[in-house]
């Protein structure tokens, strides 16, 4: 069956930086659009960034813009995010998805998730 596992996330002072990881199995990876999404305790779960399952174009919220980097090694079926200049607010659980149709911004249009993995940013 098909497995996204995240790990690397953790506790960080402000202004560090970490790369969050997720390896993927029972499927095709580079067949799918992927996903980083995050929801902090009372929040709805929200779009981070994403990449395309060819072309590697990659998209990102406007409070990431700038600070976080969405990667993909489809010979290692690994997704990654590097997340640096970390704010107390990017606090949240963060979970990879992979979708088998374009990338989105919409929780909606993915079809796997990880089982998340908590970051949290002291100040």
């Amino acid at each position: 069956q098909v497995q996204l596992v995240e790990s690397g996330g953790g506790l960080v002072a402000a202004g560090g930086s970490l790369r969050l990881s997720c390896a993927a199995s029972g499927l095709t990876f580079s067949s799918y659009a992927m996903g980083w999404f995050r929801q902090a305790p009372g929040k709805e779960r929200e779009f981070v960034a994403a990449i395309t399952r060819s072309t590697g174009s990659t998209y990102y919220a406007d409070s990431v813009k700038g600070r976080f980097t969405i990667s993909r090694d489809n010979a290692k079926n690994t997704l990654y995010l590097q997340v640096n200049s970390l704010k107390p607010e990017d606090t949240a659980v963060y979970y990879c998805a992979a979708g088998k149709g374009h990338t989105s911004v919409r929780p909606r249009a993915y079809d796997y998730w990880g089982q998340g993995a908590q970051l949290t940013v002291s100040s």
